[in-house]
Order: C-alpha cells, then sequence, then structure tokens
C-alpha cells in the first residue's frame, strides 16, 4: 500500500451544526456499460437519481458532481503499473495476454469497455471527496456508484477495476481518523475492503454477505467470509444462508452489528449498500426486502459523526433504483408515497431489462418503492452467529 499523500495528528473539529445530506453522482454512469450482455448492462445510479429528483428528494445544493481520481490518488491504494494499464485499456479498447493475464482486464467478468477506466476511477473520485467533506464537515454523504469492494491493488475482481471504499477510508485515515467501522450488506463477501486492512486496528469491518457466494475461497482456504473468519482480528463475517429474510438480517443487525459497532466506537462509519440481496436480484439466493436495507442505514445513521453510504452489487433495474432510492430517503427523514407520483412511475416504466424476469415485470416494479416486508423464521445457525463474532 502506498504511504499517505498526507497525515494528519487529528481532523479539524467539526462544526456544531452538520449540513445536510448530500448526494454524489455524475452523469457518466447514464451512457456507460459494460457491455450487453453483462449484469452491468443495467442502469442504476441514473435511474436512482431520475426517481429522487421526480420526488422533490433531490435539491441543487444536496446535489455534488463526482471528479475523477488521478492515477496519483488511485495509487495510494492501487499499483502504478496497473492503473497505468487500465488506462492504456481504455485507450485502446484491447489488452495483451500478458495484461490480461496479470491485471484480470478482458477477463473474470471484467471487460474492456469504453470507459474501463474513467467510470470506475469516477466512483473512486466521488468516495475520496465525501470522505474529505466528511473530515471537514462531518454530516451524511451517499454515493450510490461507490462500493467497488472486491477490486485488489494490483488486477480487476468481481467486476471492480478500482476499489472505492478503500480509497475512501484511506483518506479518511489520512485526514487523522483512528477508529473507521467498514459494514458491507452486498450479497457478495467484501473480501477486497477486509483485506486491505486485515492488520489495521483503526479500521473494524463488518460484511453480512450470502454464505457460498462468489468469492467462495482463496487460495484454497474454505474459511474466506467464514463466521470464523476475522483477518488479523478486526473483521467479523455473518455468512447468512440461502433464502435469508427479513427476521434473520434484522435480527443480526440488533444481535451482532450495532453491538459490535457500540463496541469499536467509531468516528465514521462506511456502509457499503449494495442491493443484490434483495429477493428480485438475478445474482443472489438471499430473499430480502428494500426495508430490511433501509433498516439498515437507519440503524447506522446515529452511530458516528460520519456516515459514507455507498452503492455496491445490484442487478435487477427496478430493485436496485427503488432500494437507492430509498435510501436517500432514509438519509434524509423522507416520507415515501404509498403510490409514487407519475413523473416517479414513468422513470420506472421507461427501464428495459433483456433478463428473463424483466420481461414481465410486476405493476408494483413501476408504482412503488416499498417492498412488502419478506418476514420468516429464524434459523438456529443465524441465531447462534451473535455468540460467535461477539466472543473475544
Amino acid at each position: 500500500m502506498a504511504e499517505p499523500l498526507a497525515l494528519a495528528d487529528r481532523p479539524p473539529p467539526l462544526p456544531r451544526t452538520a449540513p445536510p445530506p448530500r448526494l454524489i453522482g455524475h452523469e457518466i454512469y447514464r451512457r456507460s456499460t459494460y457491455g450487453r450482455k453483462h449484469p452491468l448492462a443495467i442502469p442504476r445510479v441514473s435511474t436512482c437519481l431520475d426517481l429522487c429528483r421526480a420526488l422533490g428528494w433531490l435539491s441543487d445544493g444536496q446535489y455534488l458532481t463526482s471528479p475523477q481520481a488521478t492515477p496519483a490518488q488511485l495509487a495510494r491504494f492501487h499499483h502504478p503499473d496497473y492503473v497505468a494499464a487500465v488506462r492504456r485499456a481504455e485507450r485502446d479498447q484491447a489488452v495483451g495476454e500478458e495484461i490480461k493475464a496479470r491485471h484480470q482486464l478482458g477477463a473474470f467478468g471484467n471487460p474492456i469497455f469504453p470507459e474501463v477506466f474513467s467510470r470506475p476511477a469516477t466512483a473512486c473520485g466521488g468516495s475520496i471527496l465525501a470522505a474529505e467533506l466528511l473530515l471537514r464537515e462531518g454530516g451524511i454523504m451517499h454515493s450510490p456508484a461507490g462500493g467497488t469492494h472486491h477490486g485488489r491493488p494490483d488486477r480487476a475482481s468481481g467486476f471492480c477495476y478500482f476499489n472505492d471504499p478503500v480509497l475512501g477510508i484511506l483518506r479518511l485515515l489520512d485526514g487523522g481518523l483512528r477508529r473507521v467501522l467498514y459494514l458491507d450488506i452486498d450479497a457478495h463477501h467484501g473480501d477486497g475492503v477486509q483485506d486491505a486492512f486485515h492488520d489495521d486496528p483503526r479500521v473494524f469491518t463488518v460484511s453480512l454477505h450470502e454464505a457460498g457466494r462468489w468469492p467462495l475461497a482463496r487460495d484454497g482456504d474454505p474459511g474466506l467470509g467464514s463466521l470464523a473468519d476475522r483477518a488479523g482480528g478486526q473483521a467479523r463475517n455473518l455468512p447468512l444462508p440461502p433464502g435469508a429474510n427479513d427476521s434473520e438480517f434484522l435480527y443480526l443487525l440488533e444481535a451482532a452489528v450495532l453491538p459490535l459497532a457500540d463496541a469499536f466506537e467509531p468516528e465514521a462509519v462506511v456502509l457499503q449498500c449494495g442491493a443484490d440481496a434483495l429477493e428480485e436480484d438475478p445474482l443472489s439466493r438471499l430473499a430480502l426486502s428494500n426495508g430490511a436495507l433501509w433498516r439498515a442505514v437507519q440503524a447506522v445513521k446515529p452511530l458516528a459523526p460520519r456516515l459514507l453510504v455507498l452503492g455496491g452489487g445490484g442487478y435487477n433495474p427496478w430493485s436496485v433504483g427503488r432500494a437507492w432510492a430509498g435510501v436517500w430517503a432514509m438519509l434524509n427523514d423522507l416520507p415515501i408515497p404509498a403510490r409514487l407520483p407519475t413523473a416517479a412511475e414513468a422513470v420506472l416504466r421507461g427501464l428495459q431489462w433483456r433478463h428473463r424476469m424483466g420481461r414481465n415485470p410486476p405493476e408494483t416494479w413501476f408504482t412503488t418503492l416499498v417492498d412488502p416486508p419478506r418476514p420468516g423464521p429464524i434459523r438456529p445457525e443465524v441465531r447462534a452467529m451473535p455468540a460467535a463474532v461477539l466472543a473475544p
């Protein structure tokens, strides 16, 4: 990992009154796609922004356009030769076999597409900007384009070319924070972030994810992301069994996540709020409603004076757009209408999805944001998890 660009003893004092929540976005996500057949061929950030605007939830003063992270900023975590390789891949729209093998560019679900550098670099720029504003002003920042938690220092992984959560956390640490809680509720394990801070006592990582979901193991180690996996000691993992329902998720939130957070006493919380744990998502076998994700957002808001909420996975354009718009409502304490107004409904009716689930979407995907609750029994293996992760 590169040396910090600047290191403060402590961050500046926060103002007495935090600014209103702010949302970071960019128009690059409206026109950029990973390719026609890729799971990320769908509009996500643009759908969230369009819904928030259609609902009157986003004032001009709350919206910030994300800058693009510079190569020097990316090199705070990523190897400079890898950063250069991604830039060349965008310029040439091709890579040689050596680069493909070394950096996993153009391989393993990480395609070469027109914005292969500028799109992920913009997500990183958003997380870095959010961290800088949180250091100075505190409050709440939401960057739905962020959450690329699989990115590795020298290679792409799991659709993630760079790792914006790591870069945002590093900026918080470089600004003088000593306790940052990273909570990941994506259906996939937050492996890139956990590994980045494996031996750093300033960062505590907690991941709730689907058991047996990619990434399954590293170097033949079946314990990656398992209940017993604590990395260097500052990580806890809560692998949800397939079919996990709202009751099980919320039980773990109350009985495990919040006690861990209280004990750590974070100065900042970074929440990776991937929407692929929802029942309608094609890349997981979990069965959550978006209300469960929103409850997690509400629960972490009071934990620290600085909160950064990122996006992450989510491969159904209707479920992810509705979920992330609702996240913004939770961050602003806004009521969600039972029936969407005409302008918001038009945003959802204008979406297309080539997946079989998109051929005949239910009417509720167009007319509401709120999923029906999905309660269920709490299985014995779930009830046993809090004691395991809370034990010394």
